[in-house]
C-alpha cells in the first residue's frame, strides 16, 4: 500500500512538473541565422552591396545590365538541393504567377548556380523554366560565381562527398531584389510568401522602392 501511494504521489509531481513546463517555461530563443540547408548554419558572406555581373546561360550570356528597366530577382542554390531550393523557387513562381502579364514582361528572375561542377548550362536551361518560364538559369567558373555571390552576400559551402560520390552544398537562401536601375533594393529572407514577393516587386514597377 505505501509503494503504490508512493507512486501515485511521484506520477502527480510529474505530472504537476509537466503542467508548469507548458505553462511557463520559455526556452532561450536562437540566435538569428539564415535558412540553409541542415549540413552547417552559414552568415552572410559579406554585406550586400549589388553591382553588375556577368554569367552564362543555356541561351547565352546573363548580364545584369541587359535586363535594366525590369525589376530583377536573384537567387543562388543548386539543382541537386532536396529541399531549400524547390521551396524557394516554388514560392517565386507562385508569386510571379500572381503578376499581370504586362507586370510579369519586366520582371526577371535567375537563379544562380553554387554548383558549377555539375549544374551545366543545359541542366539550368532545363531546371529553372520547370518553375516558371520567367526564370533564368545562370552560371559560370568558380571565381566567377564566387564574385557575384560576395556582391550579393550569398554564402555557400560544398559538403565532402560520399562513398558514392554524391555531395550538398550548403548555402544561405536570400532572394535578392534589383530595382530596373540595376540597384539592390531588398534581400528576401527564405520561406518570403508569394504576396511579399509581389509586394517588393510591385512599388519598383510603378517607380517607388520596394516594401
Amino acid at each position: 500500500m505505501k509503494t503504490k501511494t508512493l507512486l501515485i504521489a511521484l506520477i502527480a509531481a510529474l505530472a504537476a512538473l509537466l503542467v508548469w513546463l507548458l505553462a511557463f517555461w520559455e526556452p532561450v530563443p536562437p540566435r538569428p541565422v539564415l535558412k540553409v540547408q541542415p549540413h552547417e548554419r552559414l552568415q552572410l558572406a559579406t554585406r550586400p552591396q549589388g553591382g553588375d555581373f556577368t554569367l552564362q546561360g543555356a541561351r547565352g550570356q546573363v548580364a545584369l545590365q541587359d535586363f535594366r528597366g525590369k525589376v530583377v530577382l536573384l537567387y543562388f542554390g543548386y539543382t541537386y538541393c532536396p529541399d531549400v531550393c524547390p521551396t524557394s523557387l516554388a514560392l517565386l513562381a507562385q508569386a510571379l504567377s500572381s503578376l499581370t502579364p504586362e507586370e510579369l514582361a519586366r520582371v526577371q528572375a535567375i537563379f544562380v548556380s553554387v554548383d558549377p561542377e555539375r549544374d551545366s548550362v543545359e541542366r539550368l536551361g532545363e531546371y529553372a523554366p520547370f518553375f516558371h518560364p520567367a526564370i533564368l538559369g545562370a552560371t559560370g567558373t568558380p571565381a566567377q560565381i564566387a564574385a557575384v555571390a560576395a556582391q550579393y552576400g550569398a554564402s555557400y559551402a560544398r559538403q565532402p562527398a560520399n562513398a558514392d560520390g554524391l555531395y550538398a552544398v550548403d548555402h544561405s537562401s536570400l532572394t535578392s531584389v534589383i530595382d530596373p536601375q540595376g540597384r539592390l533594393v531588398a534581400s528576401l529572407p527564405h520561406g518570403s510568401s508569394p504576396q511579399q514577393i509581389v509586394d517588393a516587386v510591385r512599388p519598383l514597377l510603378a517607380g517607388g522602392t520596394a516594401r
